[in-house]
């Protein structure tokens, strides 16, 4: 059985980092005591060290320790021996990279799927999905599969962004990305706006948050779904 939070960003304007997300903590992770965090995608650059520094301050708040894979000589052992896994934003590209260069991609699809509670923001979230085609990073390195961790059957979109009438860009947009993706693929995809996020509970996967989100089904009209939403089923 699945137990996860799957957030469209780790940071809602004027607040802290995962502020937002830290009263779900203790829920999620559930007398889990230290949970692995993966700082594999690395937003804006930072190293391993910071950014495993800035999340871990923020899972302090829920009384949780977190620690970061780079601490640990092997990580297929780290994954594998987590009682609880969290996996930071950043680029997509890059953090899927080094999970098949690392050889866990495949390790915390497992535990995961087994029960080991699982969080992620952004590339993190990204990844939850079967593919990380539906990604906004640029593709700064070239990993060797767009598959992913599959603990949904559809993709995700993070950060969705709704059309600016007001704006003077009428160019593309994130519906024009999203469905030129449908133009060769078949999967449902969530555009999660920021503040919401996907929870993976009893078996059941249901929209959380305060905003709508918007669902996008190949050669149909994409449509807004209302929080609370059961999407267990959709494929």
């Amino acid at each position: 059985m699945i137990h996860a939070i799957l957030a469209s960003t780790s940071t809602l304007h004027n607040e802290d980092y995962l502020e937002y997300l830290i009263p779900h903590l203790p829920e999620l992770f559930k007398n889990v005591k230290e949970v692995l965090f993966i700082p594999y995608a690395r937003p804006g650059g930072i190293s391993h060290e910071e950014y495993t520094s800035k999340a871990a301050e923020a899972f302090s708040k829920a009384g949780i320790i977190l620690r970061g894979i780079n601490e640990f000589e092997d990580p297929v052992k780290a994954v594998k021996e987590a009682a609880g896994i969290f996996t930071g934003g950043g680029n997509t590209f890059l953090l899927v990279s080094e999970l098949y260069r690392k050889k866990i991609m495949n390790v915390i699809k497992e535990v995961v799927k087994n029960g080991t509670p699982y969080m992620g923001t952004s590339a993190g979230t990204n990844i939850a999905g079967l593919s990380m085609q539906t990604t906004n990073d640029m593709p700064i390195v070239y990993p060797p599969s767009f598959q992913t961790l599959g603990l949904i059957p559809f993709n995700i979109n993070p950060h969705y962004l709704d059309p600016d009438p007001n704006s003077e860009h009428k160019g593309e947009t994130r519906e024009t990305r999203i469905n030129e993706f449908h133009g060769l693929n078949s999967q449902p995809v969530i555009g999660l706006r920021e503040g919401s996020w996907l929870e993976l509970k009893d078996n059941k996967v249901t929209l959380k948050g305060k905003l709508k989100a918007r669902l996008f089904k190949k050669d149909k009209l994409p449509f807004e779904i209302e929080t609370g939403t059961d999407l267990t089923d959709l494929n």
